[in-house]
């Protein structure tokens, strides 16, 4: 039996231990962390229930459905999505460019004359960038007031810095009748990418995997410190030092490149220009559930320290104790644009401070539980330096034998259903390798 190693135990590296042991295959998993599940893990602190991030499954893949569900023992929540954004003291529902009713009147007129303006242009506008997409689809008042100035934000750096193929149906470009409609009337359509999603009963988001880690020899504590593609080893900090067969690894590409000894230095500097944002996820538990009307709440105000925030209980009742709420705010950084100077409990005060300005938390609340969690590695950043230094990176690893999988591995905008397929996937690529080898 092969020996095919597995580095992580997120959605992709269960992906890839699925895809092996249809195979007839158990491989080793190894996990820095004393818990399994990377960004897919819950923590329980005071009661309070919360992921490493708002995840929830919205997958169109049947089978990938089927698979999830089964994980859970058919035992889920089906939950009607609703999202909410603030600006400025405003709730416009989401996404706001088919909700501009209720905002100022001076803003609504704006929009939509710039709206216009973009559309009857002579020149076509030549789009080089996000900035340049966002001013061609809703006219520059539009495209500053709101998605740049979320782009700063979320991402950390500014849209024109910033290429378009992390896109794809996440940006919805309305015609000049649904602007107007949403303007005039405060019932117009809402219309989103997701409808509606499913979120385990029990357990968190991690309970999705619970099934799918006897698939592999876990070996978890295990902090990867170098890898030997020539010699097909991997050293870890604890001493240990094993071989490989076949590699699949989901470890962020400038760490995994930067274990590699015998990497070229053209592989180290492309690695080291790919971008990722960094989250200090703030969790907050209060002694009352009715906090908000939506699960997914944006903010586009700079001066308010979140740029998101979710609530756990919302997901599931069994989050939280009965009769309380929680709320999950994400404060961004990044170490190439905007670098983390306070540690991630200094955020704490700062988040709180902000979920009463906006008044999320009210005088009479009592705040059972805050606690701070670090993600280094939050959202890949698609900066104008990502395609040629990934193309990169990929290729020598290509040409080592890694397969690599993930959101840090593809070093792409996954969600849960893409994670575990491309797990998969790279699963086949090692399974491939093994038999060209043999």
């Amino acid at each position: 039996m092969s020996n095919i190693v597995v580095l992580g135990t997120g959605m992709a590296g269960m992906g890839a231990a699925y895809r092996l042991h249809a195979e007839g295959i158990k491989p080793v998993l190894y996990d820095k962390n004393p818990y399994h599940g990377g960004h897919t893990a819950s923590f329980v602190n005071s009661g309070f229930l919360f992921d490493l991030g708002p995840h929830i499954s919205f997958t169109k893949d049947e089978r990938v459905q089927g698979l999830l569900a089964d994980a859970v023992d058919q035992k889920y929540e089906s939950v009607q999505v609703n999202l909410a954004n603030y600006w400025r003291g405003y709730w416009p529902l989401h996404p706001v460019q088919l909700h501009l009713h209720g905002l100022p009147e001076d803003v609504i007129v704006k929009v939509i004359s710039d709206f216009v303006a973009e559309e009857h242009s002579p020149q076509q506008r030549e789009v080089k960038n996000y900035e340049d997409w966002l001013l061609a689809s809703f006219g520059r008042t539009f495209a500053e007031l709101f998605p740049m100035t979320y782009t700063r934000k979320y991402h950390t750096t500014t849209a024109s810095n910033m290429s378009t193929d992390w896109l794809g149906p996440r940006m919805y470009r309305p015609s000049l009748e649904e602007i107007v409609r949403g303007a005039v009337s405060a019932s117009a359509p809402q219309k989103h990418y997701i409808t509606n999603f499913r979120y385990p009963t029990q357990g968190g988001f991690v309970a999705y995997l619970q099934k799918w880690v006897p698939l592999g020899n876990l070996k978890l504590g295990h902090q990867l410190v170098a890898v030997d593609p020539k010699q097909r080893t991997l050293s870890f900090a604890n001493g240990l030092v094993t071989g490989y067969d076949g590699l699949v690894s989901s470890v962020p590409l400038p760490d995994l490149i930067g274990m590699i000894a015998s990497a070229p230095p053209d592989v180290v500097a492309a690695a080291q220009r790919l971008a990722c944002t960094t989250c200090v996820l703030v969790n907050v538990g209060v002694s009352r559930a009715d906090l908000s009307p939506g699960q997914i709440t944006y903010f586009y105000d700079e001066d308010l320290t979140f740029t998101r925030l979710s609530f756990p209980h919302m997901l599931s009742s069994a989050n939280a104790p009965n009769g309380t709420g929680s709320i999950q705010a994400e404060v961004y950084f990044s170490s190439k644009y905007k670098p983390l100077t306070v540690s991630p409990e200094d955020v704490i005060e700062p988040v709180i401070r902000d979920l009463r300005k906006v008044g999320l938390i009210k005088d009479g609340d009592e705040i059972l539980y805050k606690g701070a969690h670090l993600l280094r590695y939050a959202n890949i950043i698609f900066d104008l330096e990502r395609a040629e230094a990934l193309k990169t990176v990929h290729a020598y690893l290509d040409e080592v034998g890694i397969a690599y999988c993930g959101r840090y591995g593809d070093w792409g905008y996954m969600w849960t259903d893409e994670s575990f397929i491309s797990g998969e996937r790279a699963a086949g690529q090692a399974l491939e390798k093994l038999k060209a080898a043999s």
